[in-house]
């Protein structure tokens, strides 16, 4: 079987990392590498008081960037013969419902299409999601593009 079958024997399959806690340390960490100290984000007394969310939450590009790590967590070996995969970029990014520090998060990956571009490139479209441990909408929805390069 080729890589591109393979991949597409692969399609409408779904695939969950582990879960993942978020602590306001990474919270804090991640606001000074981004300089966005957002009181909602970094004071939990101030978020608590003033915010609808009862406490501070994760910054929605913290929870984006984590799934990185799910993903690489979450789906199967690659096929032999893959030199290396390149994010690629996203069609469609929403936001759906705010994670409070202290959730656990995880993230979900259906492969919803695997197609030839030119010799040596195949592109790869994930369905994904970030599920919130106790809640019913997940965190983040997103379409995550990548290039996937073989030899």
């Amino acid at each position: 079987m080729s890589i591109l079958e393979t991949y597409q024997s692969r399609i409408g399959e779904t695939y969950r990392s582990s879960w993942f806690t978020v602590d306001q340390d990474r919270v804090n960490t991640f606001a000074d590498v981004t300089l966005d100290h957002q009181f909602i984000h970094v004071d939990p007394d101030r978020a608590a008081k003033e915010t609808p969310f009862g406490g501070p939450i994760a910054h929605g590009f913290l929870t984006l960037s984590l799934m990185s790590h799910f993903i690489e967590e979450a789906l199967p070996a690659p096929p032999d013969g893959i030199v290396m995969g390149i994010n690629y970029g996203f069609e469609k990014i929403r936001f759906l419902t705010p994670v409070r520090v202290g959730s656990k998060i995880r993230g979900a990956f259906t492969l919803a299409k695997a197609e030839a571009r030119k010799p040596g490139q195949i592109q790869l479209t994930h369905d994904c999601s970030v599920e919130i441990d106790g809640v019913d909408n997940p965190a983040l929805a997103a379409q995550w593009l990548s290039l996937i390069v073989t030899g």
